[in-house]
């Protein structure tokens, strides 16, 4: 693993970028931010198994890597993350929050230990949002009729004065979102990426990790795979990336016995968007 071990921040400003730097954006709801808990909390009843300070000091050999002799987190320098206001190199604590971690530190740390270049991952993930409302992409097109009825009714409880308007300007609300996020991010890079030395980028990967919302419809769920497809297909155009590599996070809520057909709806449909034929190769 390249990393570097220290004691005063200031060094990160040291290590200039030396090659094109590759691009990865990880977005979706919850299980994006993640939730995954770092320290031990003594008072629990399993002794901390599961946080990461339980994996690195009784797993060390795989693990021990991610702390450094002192008891420090290891920071990366080949490897950079912007979520919301944070930016920084790789370490523990780019979760939903500080104290928590979530799928962009085993990430980062594979796709750092495998790539020569520097990587910078952008999160753009925001808790309780759907693929079929929240995060719908343009090609998707407008909401079902009733659907839009439906969320109509439902502002208006709010805001009785609403009219279709406010359910357009929801639809999609977090798909502008991420895009304006990635945009933003790398129209900036020398300030949210200190090292960079300004010899471009590429986005070289998108990881969707999202699924819970959807799973509470059944209409949703009829939906989803062609939306997944969708998504992808919107943010390769708008990146200009027709190849652009993506991965798709299966949702296993309830692990292996789940027996709820909305959530295995789910599972089946984010399965057949990996399937379809116009993603081969």
């Amino acid at each position: 693993m390249r990393t570097i071990r220290f004691l005063l921040p200031l060094l990160l400003l040291a290590l200039p970028v030396q090659a094109k730097l590759k691009v990865f954006v990880l977005a979706g709801q919850s299980n994006m931010e993640g939730a995954g808990q770092i320290q031990i909390n003594p008072r629990a009843q399993n002794q901390g198994a599961g946080t990461l300070e339980f994996l690195v000091k009784n797993a060390p050999k795989k693990y021990g890597a991610l702390q450094t002799k002192s008891g420090e987190w290891t920071v990366r320098t080949d490897v950079w993350v912007k979520y919301g206001e944070r930016s920084g190199g790789l370490k523990p604590g780019f979760g939903a929050r500080s104290s928590t971690i979530g799928p962009e530190l085993g990430f980062g740390t594979v796709v750092g230990d495998a790539l020569k270049e520097p990587v910078l991952i952008i999160k753009t993930c925001w808790g309780g949002k759907t693929l079929m409302v929240d995060f719908r992409p343009p090609y998707a097109g407008p909401l079902p009729k009733a659907m839009a009825g439906k969320m109509l009714a439902g502002i208006q409880r709010r805001e009785p004065n609403a009219t279709m308007k406010a359910v357009e300007e929801r639809t999609g609300a977090f798909y502008r979102l991420m895009m304006n996020e990635v945009a933003d991010t790398l129209k900036n890079l020398k300030t949210i990426y200190p090292a960079y030395d300004g010899k471009g980028y590429e986005i070289a990967g998108f990881g969707w990790h999202q699924g819970w919302n959807d799973g509470l419809s059944q209409e949703m769920v009829a939906a989803y795979e062609e939306n997944l497809v969708r998504l992808i297909k919107d943010v390769r155009r708008e990146w200009k990336t027709p190849g652009l590599p993506a991965v798709i996070a299966v949702s296993g809520f309830g692990g292996r016995n789940q027996k709820i057909d909305r959530r295995l709806g789910i599972i089946a449909a984010q399965h057949g968007a990996a399937k379809r034929k116009e993603f081969k190769g």
